[in-house]
């Protein structure tokens, strides 16, 4: 492993490397923050892919893209007088020691959890903070995320199941009151109602410490690879699949299953 002198060399070399491509690079001196966001989206899902994939030559190579995005922002702030990558690093190392007090402090957390459920009560005591518990879930964020860190920060605060396995009643029951929405055939409180079962589905994940996230990212590409196979079979025989029964099918998707 590198040096902590050899890290901070490496650093600063990317720094005046931006610095130069800022200068004399055509494409890179006209981004802007609005033009770097997109590019910014697509690189952290590019970074989730690799890390979901556990890819580590593309985890160190869309670390760097990453990287990129977070010193080019600073960058252009400095350029208008903001602030710069120095003022990133010092806010976020005083932000660490302050939501760390049973490290650098005298506060006790034994627990994962415990230093969790510090965290949140720190956000909201910080200057320029969040002012309630639920103001600090981006309102962008994918909606499967969202519900999880809504849950999870409700928990924080003792908003919460006692019995874990209570949750399965709630799982049940909005279950059956979507089966009435759609034995009613009233789309808009179907969806309402499929909303409240995905809400509850998550809530279950969380109690039982899964991150639903990944656990439907894994059965995605699961569904990928066996449809891919299924295709793929099918081209080799010389057919084409709107042509095939769904018997047929199911045969080669569970000739992939058993491949896997």
């Amino acid at each position: 492993m590198s040096t902590r002198e050899e890290k901070m060399e490496a650093f600063g070399r990317f720094l005046d490397i931006l610095d130069e491509l800022r200068e004399k690079c055509p494409w890179d001196k006209k981004q802007t923050n609005e033009s770097l966001r997109p590019n910014t989206i697509e690189e952290t899902y590019e970074l989730c892919d690799a890390l979901i994939r556990n890819d580590k030559d593309e985890i160190c190579k869309e670390l760097g893209d990453v990287l990129l995005h977070i010193a080019f922002y600073a960058k252009i702030a400095s350029e208008k007088g903001d602030f710069d990558i120095k003022d990133v690093c010092d806010r976020l190392c005083e932000k660490l020691i302050f939501r760390h007090p049973h490290v650098f402090g005298d506060t006790q957390a034994e627990t994962a959890g415990q230093v969790s459920e510090n965290w949140e009560q720190l956000k909201l005591k910080e200057k320029g903070g969040n002012k309630t518990v639920l103001s600090g879930v981006p309102a962008a964020l994918p909606s499967l995320i969202k519900a999880y860190r809504i849950q999870d920060k409700a928990r924080n605060v003792g908003f919460d199941w006692s019995q874990k396995e209570d949750v399965w009643d709630k799982v049940k029951e909005e279950f059956e009151e979507l089966q009435v929405e759609i034995s009613n055939m009233d789309k808009d409180k179907a969806e309402a109602e499929f909303g409240d079962l995905f809400f509850s589905l998550i809530n279950a994940a969380r109690l039982y410490k899964i991150n639903p996230d990944n656990a439907l990212e894994r059965t995605n590409q699961k569904f990928i690879y066996r449809f891919n196979y299924l295709e793929e079979k099918t081209i080799k025989e010389g057919r084409n699949l709107k042509d095939m029964t769904l018997e047929e099918m199911n045969a080669i998707w569970n000739e992939a299953k058993r491949n896997e």
